[in-house]
């Protein structure tokens, strides 16, 4: 609360002094919980001009509640609620919360295998000492003191069209850096004009998704997949079928059959989803003649297919595709990606780059819901990218993840020799990871016993809609563990696993 705002009604009418009434306002505020230790309360002329009273009647009731050990006051630091009331006046402060738990917004279904239980988020989580969580890069190792320069800058150079409401399509030196990064990288001629920024790709999916799809249509989506997007898309009121997936990728042959089987014509599809460099969660890399055939498939049902280039600049294998986008063959394709994984979570920029038909209808949607992604920290990250900060630190990271990648594989086949399959290894930041010494054993065992060592691991059956695995298969990050503790961790899961193993 700002030292401008305290909300006192006084009762000029009233027989009770304006002193004592203001004193029994301000004492109930804080035995209610509005007013909490700490909070400072406005000056005492400020407090009399607001309530248009003589300063004195402020100045008195202050040094009453002084007094009275409800308020404290300290040069420089004004006057504030005190941090020591007394157990007679501290009645129902705020408590002290966990954090807040998202619901799934529509579970009309709660049957089916689609809308499965939100996935805590890592602050939700207690503290392990061995957390092989997915999705989270090397945190660590981030260069905060570049970026902060980078951030200096752009606030140096911040003029009033910086400060204002900006272009819902994103700052045009940040666009233009994108466009360039995906040139270079995913070999993807990704024009400026359209590329949108926007808060994360899940901001972009969601914006499609209210564009494309409408109720009784359908979107495709790969299984397994991620539960979030399920939910997302789940949203729209729109028919969700699941696709299998194969080594090659999404088993597109089976698109019809599969969109028939559940009640609807091939010709009502609107979006296909599909996570073709590095899929989600098992790590297959879609092939040549598979993008081909997804190409023709979408181009024949004027479908839009949503690529998800969620890991998009690492990959380990020998030999890296370009973009889906790069070659669309006449079918509308949507790129998107984001700075979650190459940078932090936290920054909250990712991007679509659309056909030229969606750029303005996309823009409409996106106008709606938040306006714009914050601009200064567009052009910090412009910079950022510019400088060859951005490059560096990819170099950096490639070559750290090479090394925990190396070492995880090296321990889990240490320890479970043939009794372990991977993939994955290919691309990304994590494996899939499935136990096949182990089939029926119930996952959950396997992360209760994990857990009481300190080992936090993530079951992976949960993500599959239609066929989850007969063995025990999880979900193992490793950007953001040392080779140690990937060491230390994957020897804990050996033990986990050898206490529950048949004698």
């Amino acid at each position: 609360m700002s030292s401008s705002q305290l909300l006192v009604v006084l009762d000029r009418d009233s027989p009770v002094p304006l002193q004592q009434q203001l004193c029994e306002q301000i004492s109930g505020s804080v035995r209610a919980g509005r007013l909490c230790p700490g909070d400072p309360v406005p000056p005492s002329r400020e407090l009399a001009h607001q309530l248009g009273v003589s300063r004195t009647v402020v100045t008195r009731a202050y040094e009453l509640l002084r007094a009275n050990g409800v308020l404290t006051s300290r040069p420089g630091s004004g006057t504030r609620v005190s941090g020591h009331l007394p157990e007679a006046r501290r009645e129902t402060g705020p408590a002290v919360r966990a954090p807040l738990r998202p619901e799934p917004p529509l579970p009309t279904d709660a049957g089916s295998p689609l809308w499965k239980p939100w996935e805590p988020a890592p602050m939700q989580r207690p503290h392990t000492a061995y957390d092989f969580r997915h999705g989270t890069p090397a945190l660590a190792s981030f260069p905060v003191t570049r970026w902060r320069q980078s951030l200096a800058e752009a606030v140096s150079r911040a003029d009033t069209a910086a400060l204002g409401y900006g272009p819902a399509e994103g700052a045009p030196e940040l666009r233009a850096q994108i466009a360039a990064l995906l040139r270079r990288s995913r070999a993807f001629a990704a024009a400026p004009e359209q590329t949108v920024v926007t808060s994360g790709a899940t901001q972009a999916m969601d914006i499609l998704v209210r564009l494309l799809v409408g109720p009784d249509e359908v979107v495709v989506i790969e299984d397994p997949s991620h539960t979030v997007l399920r939910q997302i898309f789940g949203y729209s009121r729109a028919a969700v079928v699941p696709v299998p997936v194969d080594e090659e990728g999404l088993l597109v042959d089976e698109i019809s059959d599969r969109v028939r089987a559940h009640g609807h014509h091939p010709a009502r599809v609107r979006l296909v989803y599909v996570t073709p460099s590095h899929q989600f969660p098992t790590g297959f890399v879609m092939s040549q003649r598979r993008r081909r055939a997804l190409l023709r498939w979408a181009r024949a049902q004027g479908a839009t297919v949503l690529e998800d280039d969620y890991h998009n600049e690492f990959s380990f294998g020998p030999e890296r595709l370009s973009a889906l986008a790069a070659d669309p063959q006449d079918a509308d394709v949507v790129y998107v990606g984001s700075f979650s994984k190459t940078l932090f979570p936290s920054l909250r920029i990712g991007y679509a780059v659309l056909p030229p038909h969606l750029v303005r209808p996309f823009l409409g949607v996106k106008w709606i819901t938040d306006r714009l992604t914050p601009t200064v920290t567009q052009q910090a990250l412009a910079e950022f990218i510019d400088s060859g900060a951005y490059a560096r630190h990819i170099g950096r990271m490639d070559r750290l993840y090479r090394k925990r990648r190396a070492r995880l594989l090296e321990a889990l086949y240490g320890h479970f020799g043939a009794g372990v399959r991977i993939s994955g290894a290919a691309a990304g930041l994590h494996v899939l990871v499935s136990l096949t010494d182990l089939p029926g054993t119930d996952e959950a065992e396997i992360v209760r016993a994990a857990a009481v060592r300190g080992l936090r691991i993530y079951p992976a059956s949960g993500y599959f809609a239609v066929r989850p695995p007969v063995e025990p298969t999880f979900l193992i990050g490793y950007a953001a563990l040392s080779t140690t503790r990937i060491t230390e961790g994957v020897a804990l899961l050996a033990a986990a696993v050898r206490e529950l193993s048949p004698r």
